[in-house]
């Protein structure tokens, strides 16, 4: 049997449940960030998005700073800032910031994509240019600007230098894992909504790796959904509250995360149903030996060096329930 003795994180969209503000969605982002640091979670990520009603993950460096304040030894970042939509100097003076009020745990996960659509992203972009492009560039200056006193040129982050904060390139596609490789970067696998190009990416980031300052080694993680309950048929019944979370990403619809509901039949249409699914296909769902069986699958099949979970659930006491479940399985309990 495979060892899943692996690193286990979290990534949190903070969403907002039906029937709560914002404000509770941000008192529920630190909360579990709370529970998941006592559990032994090795980070505890957060999203950027813009323009989303049902998520306050707009302003992410200001949730990371409010979950730092409010933890004590749990690694928290970005996952992660969209740098077509930030300067890296910025990026590097608020995260360099951050990294002086708490010391090694931070870290910055880097993606390309704008997190919105293309007239938000317009109204957010630094520049009329199309810095999707100039990524790889953007993420060599992040390198620079973290580094030490000495590899530095005439523009400068202060603070920032020499914080040499962890970076991480994320990604959906393979794209990524060229310029991860390249750069000797670990590497995110976003197969929590995009699983199609999962395969061909961490072959690419493995095979491709050139070891770095950074790192001698690849390092892949990979973000899958995780609903954890007591049974199969609890886990089942919760999880329509995450297909109901990509039913709307579907429709392009603006709800907020909705309770769970007996038959998803009578919510969505086939077509929906199909395009839902195969977004939401890598899921660990089920009892914890479920959950157990399904993890030491994908470990026999792809090794990677840590998971990062993303639980979508509509009562918070049952989420943290999942990520306790998934911590056990890890564990070895």
């Amino acid at each position: 049997m495979t060892n899943i003795q692996i690193p286990v994180s979290v990534l949190n969209l903070a969403p907002i449940r039906k029937g709560f503000d914002q404000k509770e969605a941000i008192d529920s982002m630190v909360d579990l960030a709370q529970a998941t640091e006592k559990m032994g979670y090795t980070r505890y990520w957060i999203a950027e998005h813009h323009n989303t009603p049902s998520l306050v993950s707009s302003a992410t460096s200001i949730l990371i700073k409010h979950a730092l304040e409010h933890t004590e030894k749990i690694r928290v970042g970005s996952g992660g800032i969209m740098l077509p939509n930030h300067s890296p100097l910025v990026v590097a003076e608020q995260f360099g910031t951050m990294a002086t009020i708490y010391p090694d745990r931070l870290d910055l996960g880097l993606g390309r994509a704008p997190g919105t659509d293309m007239m938000t992203a317009n109204a957010l972009r630094r520049s009329k240019n199309d810095s999707v492009y100039t990524f790889p560039d953007d993420v060599k200056a992040l390198l620079t600007y973290f580094g030490p006193e000495h590899t530095q040129g005439y523009v400068r982050a202060y603070p920032g230098v020499d914080s040499n904060i962890p970076i991480y390139i994320l990604g959906s596609s393979t794209d990524s894992a060229f310029l991860a490789a390249k750069l000797g970067l670990p590497y995110v696998f976003a197969s929590h909504f995009a699983p199609q190009q999962m395969d061909e990416a961490i072959r690419i980031y493995r095979e491709r790796f050139q070891p770095s300052d950074y790192l001698e080694a690849p390092y892949m993680m990979v973000c899958l959904n995780v609903i954890a309950a007591e049974s199969d048929e609890e886990a089942k019944i919760e999880s329509t509250t995450m297909q109901q979370f990509f039913l709307n990403v579907v429709r392009g619809s603006r709800m907020p995360l909705l309770p769970p509901v007996n038959n998803m039949d009578q919510v969505w249409n086939q077509q929906e149903k199909e395009m839902s699914t195969s977004m939401s296909r890598l899921t660990l769902l089920g009892s914890k030996d479920s959950i157990r069986d399904q993890l030491t699958k994908f470990q026999e099949q792809y090794q990677v060096d840590e998971i990062m979970a993303v639980t979508y659930m509509y009562d918070p006491a049952k989420q943290k329930r999942s990520y306790e479940i998934l911590k056990e399985v890890v564990d070895g309990k």
